[in-house]
Formats: structure tokens, sequence, C-alpha cells
């Protein structure tokens, strides 16, 4: 697969250069949350007939405000435009999506209290949403005792499988390692881990340094916090002292945090080609909201970028400029979020019905050709998929400097920490399900 050229990308980005703003004038209005509902409506939503209705319901729970509102409200978008999509085409089992959207507001018992009220209140037949580890394992609980499925757009560390969640973003093995090893071939060994209080990701890049002859020079912890102050003046001191000749800096901070980092980085005159990030949680979004003036030379790791050249990506780029205005620019966890929805769409179409278990075993295998590439839908609740590192460039985009050869199957379980090597999940056959030890691995 090659990329397109920054002249073609160019004009797509140039109108945010730098800037600050959340959503566009074109954008939709989000702050809405549910549809006009009918004393008929009401009463279905009262009753199993709920699952009969004329209208599918889908909820859509993301953080509109706070600390993560700068990268999980673009999701919505995505999400809003795959619904239009299948609407578009005739809706499924012949009735249309009506999304609801709530607001997680970057608060964990509020995405739990909005996932109750979407699922109890609402009867939405799925629910999209979070992008982090906490709002992801807040919602948990509820989807659980629900009986209902979450789709889970974030990319993130791994070590759970649940049978009411489809992970639709990149795990471990999917991006961390390749983050890792492409880092030590090519830009040196010593690293300085730092995350928004993400230990399960420093233990997992810990293991594969050790292994791969990668030393760990520091590390630091970011508790994510909504409002008041984010403060990395501290952060930027330990990084200087664990690393006096420059380095890797392992990066998965996320939201807001990323802004604070980068500018704190550059006030400290610690340049991109002697302190060298890679980011898990940085995209085209968040660098045009950060201002790609901190960014430039710097790398990430993702599952999409927007300089992908397939015809899958370029119609993609034009369909979503189109509905929210040419200045826009898409990452790589909106293009998970789109595709998931329409990966849920196909197992609803070949389900041909609405009920958790259906859906759980149709979605089984579904492939879906995504502006990534081609992803898979698997048994153990995740997703395989292209992998990509990329640089920032002078206009804001990403130079794609190494792609997986294919997609790469998830592994829940990370084979590089105790407690976890040899595991693997599988929920098609109820005597492995969630973690089981596979056939040959060592005890």
């Amino acid at each position: 697969m090659t990329r397109l050229s920054r002249r073609k990308f160019l004009g797509y980005s140039a109108a945010t250069a730098g800037s600050s703003l959340l959503f566009p004038a074109c954008a939709p209005d989000l702050t809405a949350t549910d549809p006009p509902t009918s004393n008929a409506d009401a009463a279905a939503g009262e009753s199993s007939a709920a699952a009969e209705s004329e209208d599918i319901k889908v909820g859509l729970l993301h953080s509109l405000s706070g600390t993560l509102a700068i990268s999980e409200a673009p999701l919505v978008e995505a999400e809003l435009l795959a619904i239009e999509e299948i609407n578009a085409a005739g809706g499924l089992l012949g009735r249309q999506i009506i999304p609801i959207t709530e607001d997680g507001a970057t608060d964990w018992p509020t995405f739990a209290e909005k996932a109750e009220k979407l699922i109890t209140q609402n009867q939405v037949s799925a629910l999209f949403g979070g992008m982090t580890t906490a709002s992801r394992k807040a919602v948990l609980p509820v989807v659980t005792a629900k009986n209902s499925l979450l789709w889970y757009p974030g990319a993130y560390e791994g070590q759970e499988c649940s049978n009411h969640i489809f992970y639709a973003g990149p795990t471990a093995n999917q991006q961390i390692e390749p983050a890792i090893n492409w880092m030590l071939g090519n830009r040196g060994k010593s690293f300085f881990l730092l995350s928004a209080n993400d230990r399960t990701t420093h233990e997992i890049a810990k293991g594969l340094l050790r292994i791969k002859g990668g030393k760990v020079s520091g590390e630091a912890f970011v508790p994510l916090k909504n409002g008041g102050p984010i403060e990395m003046s501290s952060v930027v001191s330990d990084i200087q002292q664990a690393l006096p000749e420059g380095g890797i800096i392992f990066n998965s901070l996320v939201g807001e945090q990323n802004r604070v980092f980068f500018q704190a980085l550059r006030s400290a005159g610690l340049l991109a080609d002697q302190y060298i990030v890679i980011s898990l949680h940085v995209g085209e979004e968040e660098v045009f909201q950060i201002g790609q003036s901190f960014l430039q030379g710097h790398y990430a790791a993702s599952s999409y970028f927007q300089t992908i050249e397939s015809s899958e990506n370029e119609a993609w780029v034009q369909v979503f400029r189109d509905r929210y205005g040419v200045e826009r620019v898409i990452n790589g966890a909106m293009e998970n979020a789109y595709s998931m929805v329409h990966l849920w769409a196909q197992a609803v179409r070949q389900a041909e019905s609405l009920t958790t278990e259906a859906l759980r075993t149709a979605a089984y295998g579904q492939t879906y050709a995504s502006p990534a590439g081609s992803i898979t839908a698997e048994s153990n609740h995740h997703v395989a998929q292209p992998m990509y590192i990329g640089q920032v460039r002078d206009d804001g985009l990403f130079d794609i400097v190494w792609e997986s050869p294919s997609a790469i199957a998830p592994q829940p379980w990370s084979q590089h920490i105790d407690g976890s090597k040899g595991f693997v999940c599988d929920w098609s056959d109820p005597d492995k399900g969630e973690k089981y030890r596979a056939a040959g691995a060592e005890a």
C-alpha cells in the first residue's frame, strides 16, 4: 500500500492549521441527546415490544466535554456518518437507525450512569462508546448486567476479553509491539515511558524492551483528571534527567494531556531531532488541535492514517469532507468508530435479529473493507486490522514510514507479562471463553 503525496492532501488541512476549535461550524450539533419521543414510543420502551418498533435505536456515548473531548467528540461524527450511510442504503431489517447521543463528560461514574440510561430508558439495541480503559471498565458492569453489547473504538493495552464488548481499536500486540520494534530498529534503544497512569502499558513495554535489548531509562505517570490545570514541567524535567543525550519517549497520554505535554516539551527546548516521541493516542485530529508545529517530526502508531492510499480511503475522506467540511482531518480512532458501526450492521443483517446472543455469534468472522484496509471481527471479540507508523510532517498529516504486510491478528492477553503469557480468548467455544491456556503453551 502506497501513500498520498503531500500536495494531494495539503488542501485537506490548511484551514485548520494551529486551530484549537473542537467542531467547525459545519459539524452537527452533538449536544442534543434524545430524539423526540411520542407516547407510543414511550409505551414501546416499557415493554418487550420495543425490539419490534419501527426504528432501531443505538446509543453513542463519548466525552463531549472535559479533558477527553479533544479526542472523543470527533468519534461521534464518524459514527453518525456510518449511521447515515446505512440508513441511506435502506437501514437494517427494513428499519431506520436512530442515534441517541450522551455525554460521558470525562467522568467514569457518568459513563456508567449514561450507559444505564441508554439501555434501560432509551432501549437502545447497541451501544457505541468510550475511548479509554477507565470509561470502558465503568460501562462493562452495566452492559454485562443488562446483557447488552458495547462496541468500543479505542486503542488499549488489552488484558481484557469480555463477551459483552467488541474491541474495535488495536490492542497491545497490534500497536505497542510494532511501535517498539520499529523504534528500536530505527531510532534508538533508550526509552522513557509516559502515560496517564497506564501501568499495564508500561509493564508490557518493559517486557518487550527486556526481550529486544532496549533500555527503560525512566518513566512517569500523569493521572487523568477532569478540569483544573495539567502539570507537565516536572515530567519534562524527569525526561531530561533520564535521557540527558536524548532518546525515545513512549507516550500513551490521552486528550488534553497531549496538548500540555507537547507544548511543555517545545518550551523546554526538547526537539524531535533528539527527543523523539512516539504516541499511541495522537492522530491527525489531535495534531491540528494542538498545533502541528509542536508535533512535527514526532511519530505515532495507529491502525489508520489519512494519508493511506487506497480507493476505500480516498472515497471515505471525500465523503467525510463533504459531510463535515473540507478542512477536517481524520484519525485512527475516528476510523475505528466508523468501521465498527458497519461491522455491527453486517452482523445485524446476517443474524436478522437484534438480540445480543444472535449478534455476538453473527459478528464472528465479519470482514469489512475499511478505509484502513480489510478488518475482521474475531471470536475473541477483538478485530484483526492493519497497523501503521507515521511521522508528523509540516502540514500536520503523517508520512507513513512502516505498515504491516497484512492485518495483524489480535491477542487480548499479552504474551510478554506474567499472568497472561500463554493465555488466549475464544468466545465461540463455551468451554474456552474469556481466558484459557492455549494448547502447547508453557504453564
